[in-house]
């Protein structure tokens, strides 16, 4: 079964080893950074450092100035964390090594494109603005989106790409020293607070026959009761409850077609930029309404759009049913598994977890992270794929 390890650039570069200790792992292929949000993260193995802070979302090699000149929005570079063509280093290292690589860019994810440009946020019912979550309905942000996915998506040497967060960003997000944990918002919650009034979402909301100033107030009016404590229902159902259904399904309307159109808008840049036979995956979510870097969508929307996803299936496979339900067949389903252990992950359940996805139709499998992993958890990956074969 092919499988592929996530890495950043920065994992890689400077590291004479690294290559080849991640081909030993037993892996095909590697997920490599080619546009990332900022973040700060471990290097455990690197001789030269072990913590790298990425203070910003940005590009890891050098743009193309023709394709961005005259546009307001355009990607950031890189510091010091990964100067130069730091992608391309890393790439050519990895391939070196006999892996193939594929790119792995992040799109609607962008702290500092929110803060140096507050109208492109995502805004809640209560007027706050989200500046990690850009609004995917806004003209500028969707050609921004498109054009950064085929750019950082076809780089030199690549045979495919994986595409995080395209669609709705909303209010979950691990962000600086996050402090929102204090009320259980649930599923429900998480929804009316992840809902955008922009201009442009307004007059969505106002073309499904809803009126924006009411719809704020109605979702204001439904979440007091949650801010003081009172549980809401999970799934779907709640957010019909502390709603209604007629205008939740109004809203859902709205930011699913919005969803839809600009994934099948990046996919064919990337497409149109890209050699025969190149790959485009999506992580995503088959909750069309949940926001993230999985992105929510319709499964069988999806995968006659692209040519399959990367699910994430650490805390259960359960999520890749909808895809293997809704066909077609030759379609990547691809079920990514967290093997840090000190993130989460259960690298000795691996075994078990990988079997019991391919029996719900898992195709392939990705693994997260081993630029993040310890030896110990690396070397009960390294086990559980020689047995796998």
């Amino acid at each position: 079964m092919r499988t592929s390890a996530f890495l950043y650039p920065w994992d890689v570069n400077g590291d004479p080893e690294a290559a080849s200790r991640t081909a030993a792992l037993g892996v095909r292929q590697v997920t490599l950074a080619s546009a990332y949000h900022s973040t700060r993260a471990a290097t455990p193995r690197h001789p030269r450092h072990r913590i790298v802070t990425a203070s910003h979302a940005a590009v890891l090699y050098p743009v193309d100035e023709a394709r961005w000149q005259g546009r307001a929005l355009r990607p950031y570079p890189a510091g010091d964390w990964a100067p130069g063509d730091a992608y391309g280093e890393a790439a050519a290292a990895l391939a070196g090594a006999g892996l193939d690589v594929h790119t792995w860019v992040v799109l609607a994810h962008n702290s500092r494109m929110g803060e140096e440009h507050p109208s492109t946020s995502v805004v809640n019912a209560y007027g706050d603005r989200y500046p990690w979550a850009p609004c995917v309905a806004q003209s500028a942000t969707r050609a921004y989106l498109a054009e950064l996915a085929a750019e950082a998506a076809v780089r030199p040497g690549a045979a495919g790409t994986e595409l995080e967060s395209l669609g709705w960003y909303g209010l979950a997000h691990l962000h600086a020293h996050d402090k929102i944990g204090g009320v259980a918002l649930g599923d429900a919650g998480q929804y009316l607070m992840s809902l955008c009034f922009c201009a442009v979402c307004g007059q969505g909301y106002e073309n499904q026959g809803l009126d924006a100033g009411e719809l704020a107030a109605a979702v204001r009016g439904a979440l007091e009761p949650v801010w003081r404590g009172a549980p809401s229902d999970g799934g779907w159902t709640g957010v019909e409850k502390l709603l209604g259904a007629e205008t939740a399904g109004a809203t859902r309307v709205w930011r699913d077609g919005v969803a839809r159109s600009l994934q099948e808008e990046a996919v064919s840049a990337v497409r149109a930029a890209a050699p025969a036979g190149f790959q485009v995956l999506l992580h995503a979510d088959p909750v069309s309404y949940h926001c993230g870097a999985n992105a929510g969508v319709d499964p069988r929307h999806i995968l006659s759009v692209a040519d399959g996803v990367v699910v994430p299936c650490t805390a259960g496979a359960g999520p890749l049913t909808p895809f293997a339900e809704a066909g077609p067949k030759g379609r990547v389903l691809a079920a990514n598994f967290t093997v840090v252990s000190g993130m989460g992950g259960r690298p000795e359940t691996l075994a078990a977890d990988v079997a019991h996805a391919v029996e719900l139709g898992a195709t392939e499998l990705r693994l997260y992270h081993a630029g993040l992993a310890s030896e110990r958890d690396l070397e009960t990956v390294r086990e559980v794929l020689a047995g796998l074969g």
